[in-house]
Formats: C-alpha cells, sequence, structure tokens
C-alpha cells in the first residue's frame, strides 16, 4: 500500500460517444513510489454539483475560501439595460440635438421624459422620483447626469419643450417628408381628468367615455407611419375642421409644395376636399365614398356594377359627380362575410328586444299603455343597436309591431364587402393597387394612437389644467412614440411583427384582401422561437428582459472604495443591442 501523503487534486476527464459528452470529475492524490510519480484515485465526484467541485478544487489548490458578503457588498442594484438602449437609441437618432443644439438641465430633463414615457409610463410627480439619485428606480438619471429632480422641474421641462414644438416638427419633416410624398393624417380623441382646462369640452368620445370631458388631437405621419407633428384642438372640434390647419402646416411651415393627403371618409369629405384640397395647386388626396355615395354609384345606371369583380378584386371607374378624380372600386369577400354576419346578429339582437317590448304591452297586468312610453322603449331599443333604417315601425296607444324591411336588407347587402377609394393623383404616379395600399397605410396611424393611449405610452388620464401643458404633454408622448417606432422597426426580427413585408405582400397577393403573415414570421410567431433561438416577445416583454441588466453598486470590506459593475448581459440582451446598431453603455 502507498504511504500516506502527497498532493490531492481534482482531475476532470472527457470522452465524446454518439454526439453527447461526457465528463467525469476524480479526487486523486499523487505520490512517488520507488521513484516514479503515481496517481491513486480516492473518490468520484461527478455526482456533486459543478459549484462544489469548483469549491473543492479551490481548497485543494489552496485558496482561502470565505463568504462572499465578508468581502463584498452589494449596496445597491438598479436596473439599468432597458433605459440604456432607449437612451442610446435617442442620441444615435439625434433627437436630443433636435430638442437643442446645445446640452442644458431642461434639455437632459425633457430627454429624460422621453425615455420615461417608453419604458415606464407615469405621472410627473412619480417620474420626478424615478429620477432623482435617492429614490431612483433605474440608471437613467444617473445617466443624463440628473442629481436632484422634483416634479416642479419636469413641469417647468414640459413648458421648454412646448415652445419648441414648431422647430422640432419642423426637422423632424425635414428629415421624413419631402416634395410629391404621401402624408398619412388622421384624428383621435382621448378623455380629461378634471373640469379647468380651457381645452376640455364634450364631444364625440372614441374612448367611449361619453359625456366626458376629452381633447382631440390630430396626427401627421409620413408612409411609413414614423410620426412628424401633432396638433391639440378641444374636446368638441369636429375631424374635419382640423384639415386646414394641417395643410398651412406642410406648405408653409414644413416647405412642401407637393403633397398628397391620405385620410379617411370622415375626414377627407367632400366639402373638405372642394373647399381646402382641390383650390391648392400641388395639393392631391386619397380618400373614401361615404356608403351613401356608394350607393348612388350602384344604382342602376351608375358605373358600380357586381360584373366589375368578375376577374379582378378592384377596378377603376368615372363619375361626373367626382370631376378630375379617380375612383377605385374594391371588392373584399371577407369583408363581406363578416358584414353580413354583424348585420344579422344585430338584427337579431333588437328583434330580441323589441319583442320584450311587444310583450309588454300584451301582458294582463300592469300593461305597457301609451304610444309616448311604448315609443321611449322602442327608441331606447333602436338606438342602442343602430337598427332602425332595417324596421317598419308602428306604434298605438294599446300595441306595438315590427317587421324587417326585407326589400332595403337585401339592397344593403349587395353592396357589402364593396368599397371606393377617390384620389387626385394620375395613374402613372399612383396606380390603383398602390391607391389602395396607400389609403390602408392609415393602419398604421391607428397603431400610433393604440400606443399612444393605451398600448405603451398612456397618454391619458390627464391631469394638466393649463392648455400648453396638455399640448407639450401630447408632443411628449409623439415623441417617445418616435423613439418607440424605430425601436420595433430594429427589434422586429425579436418582437412577434412582421420582419418580412416582401414576403408577407407576396403571400397577400392583391392588397384588397386581408394582411397576411409571411412564412417566416408565421413560422415565427408559432414556434415563440427566433430563426436563432431566441425567445419572441411583445414590446413591452423585451423592455422588461432588458431591464434584467442592472448596475450594481459593489463596497468592497476594509474600507475599500466602492465601485460599479453591470451584470454579464445575456445573449438576448446582447442580440436586441446589436440590432439597435448601439453598444451596451457601462
Amino acid at each position: 500500500m502507498p504511504r500516506r501523503g502527497g498532493s490531492v487534486h481534482v482531475v476532470t476527464t472527457s470522452r465524446r460517444y454518439k454526439q453527447r459528452t461526457y465528463r467525469t470529475h476524480l479526487l486523486r492524490r499523487s505520490y512517488r513510489e520507488d521513484g516514479k510519480v503515481k496517481n491513486e484515485t480516492l473518490g468520484n465526484l461527478s455526482h456533486l454539483p459543478d459549484e462544489v467541485i469548483e469549491l473543492i478544487r479551490a481548497a485543494l489548490r489552496g485558496d482561502k475560501l470565505v463568504p462572499a458578503d465578508a468581502l463584498f457588498a452589494i449596496t445597491r442594484s438598479k436596473p439599468h439595460g432597458h433605459v440604456a438602449a432607449i437612451l442610446a437609441l435617442v442620441r444615435k437618432l439625434g433627437l436630443d440635438r433636435l430638442l437643442a443644439a446645445r446640452r442644458c438641465r431642461e434639455r437632459d430633463l425633457a430627454i429624460a421624459l422621453i425615455v420615461e414615457r417608453v419604458a415606464a409610463p407615469d405621472s410627473k410627480l412619480a417620474t420626478a422620483r424615478a429620477l432623482d439619485a435617492q429614490s431612483a428606480t433605474s440608471t437613467l438619471g444617473e445617466m443624463l447626469g440628473l442629481e436632484q429632480v422634483a416634479a416642479e422641474d419636469l413641469y417647468d421641462a414640459m413648458d421648454w419643450l412646448g415652445a419648441r414644438q414648431r422647430k422640432i416638427e419642423k426637422a423632424l419633416a425635414k428629415r421624413h417628408l419631402e416634395d410629391g410624398t404621401l402624408v398619412l393624417y388622421d384624428v383621435s380623441s382621448s378623455y380629461f381628468e378634471g373640469r379647468h382646462c380651457p381645452l376640455a369640452r364634450i364631444g364625440h368620445s372614441r374612448d367611449g367615455k361619453k359625456g366626458s370631458l376629452q381633447i382631440v388631437y390630430g396626427l401627421l405621419c409620413n408612409a411609413q407611419g414614423c410620426p412628424v407633428a401633432v396638433e391639440v384642438y378641444e374636446g368638441n372640434t369636429g375631424d374635419p375642421t382640423t384639415l386646414k390647419e394641417q395643410i398651412d402646416k406642410v406648405r408653409n411651415r414644413f416647405g412642401l409644395t407637393r403633397v398628397v393627403f391620405v385620410g379617411d371618409r370622415g375626414l377627407l369629405t367632400s366639402a373638405r376636399i372642394r373647399e381646402e384640397l382641390a383650390p391648392v395647386q400641388g395639393l392631391d388626396w386619397v380618400s373614401a365614398l361615404r356608403a351613401e355615395q356608394v350607393r348612388k354609384l350602384a344604382e342602376e345606371d351608375g358605373p358600380l356594377q357586381p360584373t366589375l369583380f368578375d376577374e379582378r378584386d378592384l377596378a377603376e371607374i368615372q363619375h361626373p359627380d367626382f370631376p378630375g378624380e379617380r375612383l377605385v372600386a374594391c371588392m373584399n369577400p371577407w369583408l363581406a362575410q363578416e358584414r353580413a354576419r354583424k348585420r344579422e346578429d344585430l338584427l337579431q339582437a333588437t328583434e330580441k328586444e323589441l319583442e320584450k317590448v311587444a310583450a309588454a304591452t300584451r301582458r294582463e297586468k300592469r300593461a305597457l299603455r301609451g304610444s309616448d312610453q311604448i315609443g321611449l322603449r322602442v327608441g331606447k331599443v333602436l338606438g342602442r343597436f343602430k337598427m332602425a333604417k332595417h324596421f317598419e315601425i308602428e306604434i298605438t296607444d294599446t300595441a306595438f309591431t315590427y317587421a324587417r324591411k326585407q326589400a332595403a336588407i337585401e339592397a344593403e347587402s349587395r353592396l357589402d364587402g364593396i368599397y371606393v377609394l377617390r384620389t387626385s393623383v394620375s395613374e402613372k404616379v399612383l396606380d390603383a393597387e398602390s391607391t389602395v395600399r396607400a389609403y390602408k397605410d392609415l393602419a398604421k396611424v391607428e397603431r400610433a394612437f393604440r400606443c399612444m393611449k393605451s398600448v405603451d405610452l398612456h397618454v391619458r388620464p390627464i391631469h394638466h389644467r393649463l392648455a400648453d401643458r396638455v399640448r407639450a404633454h401630447v408632443l411628449l408622448c409623439m415623441l417617445a412614440y418616435y423613439v418607440e417606432w424605430h425601436m420595433r422597426e430594429a427589434w422586429a426580427p425579436l418582437l412577434f411583427a412582421e420582419d418580412d413585408r416582401s414576403g408577407a405582400a407576396a403571400r397577400r397577393g392583391s392588397p384588397v384582401k386581408p394582411a397576411k403573415r409571411s412564412t417566416r414570421s408565421n413560422k415565427k410567431a408559432q414556434s415563440k422561437k427566433t430563426e436563432d433561438g431566441h425567445a419572441v416577445y411583445r414590446f413591452r416583454g423585451l423592455l422588461e428582459q432588458l431591464a434584467t441588466l442592472t448596475q450594481n453598486t459593489i463596497q468592497p470590506a476594509g474600507g475599500l472604495p466602492s465601485f460599479k459593475q453591470l451584470t454579464v448581459p445575456t445573449d438576448l440582451q446582447r442580440r436586441a443591442f446589436e440590432l439597435l446598431g448601439v453598444p451596451i453603455p457601462a
């Protein structure tokens, strides 16, 4: 038997079998016998966790092992990756220099408001606390050199930002608009908290808040959906009345002489086209006809007949009511089925409620009497489902009867799935298919409204009382969406978003048909994995993943000075910064 003695150490061996690698960790002792070095295996450590094996290896090597907290203490840990990514992109886009050429505290606070609106939208008081050095919830305040931040500082920064709105929008237009370009314009509204702002009025609510005070705002985007300008109006402002100011903004402030406005039928009405667009040389439009205008085209002697769509789902027609305009008639079978289903559902729901009213007039006890009382109940039902045009109603003091207007229903159903676009742009510049695509691009503005209002940036609820402060708040949200739009474009491979537009267009075929995912994006959505194996996220979820890249403040023992260190970035975090084209800031 060999004498006990000699050095003990851990030996790791590897072998590969059937495309798998097997590792064995052995505890061995080296000793000399008859002048030769020999090894004795004392035990197999392979069943132990890797970290335990490394501890054994270090102890046998002579390292002095002490608890980590005896040498170092992490005194603070702040989320870093998400705000670092947003701020780096802000600087890459030159948005900070666009706000002001020289750095100042107001510019830093305005940039902080934009970044926080993307990262974690909240009230100005909560944002101030998130930026202040004593209560910071991220490294943003530190990266911008902000120490003490109060809510009043942010209000001052908003006032500073609002005063520069015209300059900012002109610079954005110079980047993203040019003569002859398509300009997407749409209007939305957001409800208001409080009663003292002069902009707050009761109007048509798009938020389902009937009777609530609100503001109205119009968003101007380029053809790709990148926001360029925003304007805030009183809450009772009608959509069409905002157009004149936008025309003035595009032509006089932005200096564009040839522009194609793309707007929906409620915005670019015939009156607005006739009075404000058509008289101005260089202004063109793409919009859609209202339902009554389409019905007139579909009369027996009209140009809109079902035979138009025997071979294609779109066709160009003309009508003397629209001189100098091209009309593009489209037929969408999927939309036809959906409209027919919805109309039948509403008809049945209306009949169900009307039957309750009729039954109330026939009951023996406490029967519903009086044409005025019966009419109130009937009007409430018809107003709820908006189906009065499809019912024949007869009311007396003691009875109530109803019946469907079958002829009117069938006449309406013949136009199911049909819509007509109107444009003043020549076919050489914008053919029929491009006209349809341009009009459907309005969905990009609607997507911007969704992001600004509820999904990501939370323009509402609005608590500001001063009109200029409200305008600055909406401008702030638009600038935040400007940053988010660029992030979404760069991060498309990592998000549940289309990242192969040409492939999607090829699968879709005709622009009249509903949009389809490309094969690559469809595979990504089904597998929840990217081509390089990363998990696929929604935008907010990817920001949350980046936030796990933290900055730790470490205090060594023995009175040594503290230092800061980032956690090691994951492959996903590295990929996210790589797609943005910015380094991971230390």
